[in-house]
């Protein structure tokens, strides 16, 4: 037998086993012998080229990448179903069909949560496939469709042209077995079937595609040359008997409640099937019926999909674990005993906030109520009372850092709690990036990968470690060689000299951006002074109020701060500002202004005091601090003289105006 027969019948058997495997789950070969056919014929095909064919089971694997998808344009557009949510709703369906049709038959089919797309063959060769995209036109993904193994590549007896539509997913076993993968990469696991197959199929490199384990189903014939049916099930049946996959149910009913019957009957499937499911698909049985129906500009008249509310499952609270965010937030989780819910294992769920754990009153110990929502993120909907043991207390969130030890706060406002710690191992790499980042310290070449590879290698471990490093400590990491590591250490040099007001946008202080950094650093004109000033000076400040005046004293107070500060001051961090400082003589003070004024108009004076760090106020009260009186004073000076308040002139108060600070 020479290469060409050989390749020919190696074709043909790999096919064949192909086809009892994925379609009728019948193999007759084990995977070891099947993979050796395969080796056989791919090194076949590699000495011979020209015997390459459309339909070689070779073209299972995928090619090289490419650098984008086409667009493909549907010729019959691949249109989205009306979505409901209640069985009056299907009644309601059923009601509207009835006004043009007298007595219509229903095919319910299970909805699978994939992703849809049409299929073309040209003479019974698979020659395109392409996404829905928006229905009209999708991405040309033929290619990575072509490595689906249950996507027949070749047809025997059918038309010219026929293009059919399904829908891809990915079952509950190759979702395991592409995280654990993903897992012992170090990369982020897909969060559900639905996202893996989507992400899967959009592959630019096939071979990404092909290694995934994607599956379909079949369930429209869009258009078809010299082949016609009566009925939406006869051509399902035909699709089924030319080697598609088709949904594995899909029944005949004429009365409405036995259709709903047969939905909530596929909903309490949903826990035993391999695959996910988000809903059933009720259609009208015959095409005729359907023509007389017709669709709108988005939807067709036939058809609804009934959606299913989230699958709910009980399990038990084993625990409440803290984590601390980039940005300190500390979040509460649930650690679950694991249960299989819309069609992954759930360990693990986030209780949010304290606020949230008190709402629904969860306690450890207790049996919890747990659904994805949206189908994607795990939450607890709620606790079981009844089941919770007598020794279960109400959960306490920690007043210090579970990480770095150090003080949580709550800012007004705010539901969640945060760590203060200016050194905290959890907020490290977020801290960095940010101190050297362009409005900040501005340390061109320490980036995002850059500050991961020494956090990593343990050069860095807070940010007045960037000035302790040295060239041949970054000579050691990837894609540094000599010169692109002294141009870093260059740039770390510089910015020793930044103005002040990019260092105190640097240290990531809560509530303060580069616009209140300006106008502190214009203020005090040096960080000594700033760490020195009093709750009222910082609220005298332009853009600083009370929130952003607490997180000030609050993050100076910390030991952490403050060895971040005296180490970058022995490495020679520039503390002082090009601008002189603000006078602050009236910070704190309210002064009321009553009579006529001299020298100044009231705005004038206002604008003078303000201009000091003053505030003005319209009355007397016990919280005034000085009361300037000029001409013909009224009330106002009556009432600061009952109270005791401290009354100046104008000449009195000219002279503090220019007193020397």
């Amino acid at each position: 037998m020479d290469a060409k027969e050989r390749a020919a019948h190696l074709r043909e058997r790999l096919s064949y086993y192909a086809k009892l495997y994925y379609e009728k789950d019948a193999p007759e070969i084990s995977d070891y012998e099947y993979d050796l056919l395969m080796q056989e014929l791919r090194r076949i095909e590699s000495e011979h080229p020209e015997l390459i064919t459309p339909d070689s089971p070779t073209m299972r694997v995928g090619g090289a990448p490419v650098e984008g998808f086409e667009q493909y344009r549907h010729d019959v557009p691949l249109q989205s179903l009306n979505d409901v949510f209640s069985f009056e709703e299907v009644e309601a369906f059923d009601r509207r069909v009835r006004e043009t049709i007298e007595d219509p038959a229903y095919v319910v089919e299970l909805k699978i949560d994939g992703l849809s797309v049409a299929l073309e063959y040209q003479d019974g060769q698979f020659v395109r496939g392409a996404t829905r995209g928006n229905g009209e036109v999708g991405e040309d993904v033929t290619l990575n469709l072509r490595t689906v193994r249950s996507i027949p590549l070749t047809l025997e007896n059918v038309p010219g042209r026929l293009v059919v539509r399904g829908e891809v997913f990915m079952d509950h076993h190759a979702l395991e077995v592409l995280n654990e993968r993903r897992e012992e990469e170090g990369q982020p696991l897909f969060a559900n079937c639905r996202n893996a197959a989507a992400g899967s199929l959009r592959q630019l490199d096939s071979r990404i595609t092909a290694s995934r384990a994607l599956d379909i189903f079949c369930f429209n014939v869009q258009s078809a040359t010299d082949v016609s049916f009566t009925s939406h099930r006869e051509s399902l049946d035909w699709l089924k008997e030319h080697g598609f996959k088709v949904s594995p149910t899909y029944q005949i009913f004429h009365d409405i409640a036995d259709v709903c019957k047969e939905i909530r009957r596929l909903g309490e499937l949903r826990g035993e099937l391999s695959f996910d499911i988000d809903g059933a698909v009720v259609k009208v049985d015959s095409l005729a019926d359907r023509e007389r129906l017709g669709a709108t500009t988005k939807a067709p008249r036939w058809a609804v999909a009934y959606k299913y509310p989230p699958e709910e499952k009980a399990t038990l609270l084993r625990d409440i674990v803290v984590s601390v965010g980039r940005m300190g937030t500390l979040t509460p989780n649930a650690v679950l005993e694991p249960v299989r819910v819309s069609g992954s294992l759930v360990s693990r769920a986030s209780l949010h906030n304290e606020a949230y754990i008190k709402e629904k009153d969860i306690r450890i110990g207790d049996t919890v109520i747990i659904r994805k929502a949206g189908d994607i993120i795990p939450e607890i909907v709620c606790a079981v009372p009844e089941l919770r043991p007598e020794n279960a207390v109400p959960y306490v969130m920690p007043e210090r850092c579970p990480v770095c030890g150090a003080p949580v706060s709550r800012l007004e406002g705010e539901a969640a709690l945060r760590c203060t710690g200016a050194e905290c191992p959890a907020q490290l790499l977020r801290n960095l990036e940010h101190f050297a980042s362009r409005p900040a310290m501005d340390i061109e070449g320490l980036g995002e990968a850059v500050v991961e590879q020494l956090v990593k290698e343990g050069l860095v471990s807070s940010c007045a470690d960037i000035y302790d490093l040295k060239v041949e400590d970054l000579e050691k990491l990837d894609r540094f060689a000599r010169k692109s590591a002294e141009n870093l250490i260059r740039a770390i040099d510089e910015s020793r000299h930044r103005e002040l007001s990019r260092l105190i946008c640097a240290f990531g202080i809560r509530q303060v951006g580069e616009r209140a950094a300006r106008s502190l650093a214009r203020t005090f004109g040096s960080l000594d002074r700033f760490m020195a000033a009093t709750r009222e000076e910082l609220l005298a400040v332009e853009d600083i109020g009370e929130i952003t005046a607490d997180c000030i004293l609050e993050w100076f107070a910390q030991e952490q701060s403050q060895d971040i500060i005296e180490r970058l001051r022995a490495a020679g961090v520039n503390f002082e500002s090009n601008e002189a400082p603000q006078d602050l003589r009236f910070a704190g003070m309210t002064f009321v202004l009553t009579g006529s004024l001299t020298r100044f108009t009231r705005d004038e004076a206002g604008a003078e005091i303000e201009k000091r760090g003053g505030k003005v106020s319209g009355s007397v009260s016990k919280k005034t601090s000085i009361v300037v009186a000029g001409e013909n004073a009224g009330s106002k000076l009556d009432k600061a003289n009952t109270l005791g308040i401290r009354v100046i002139g104008e000449d009195e108060f000219l002279d503090l105006l220019q007193a020397e600070v």
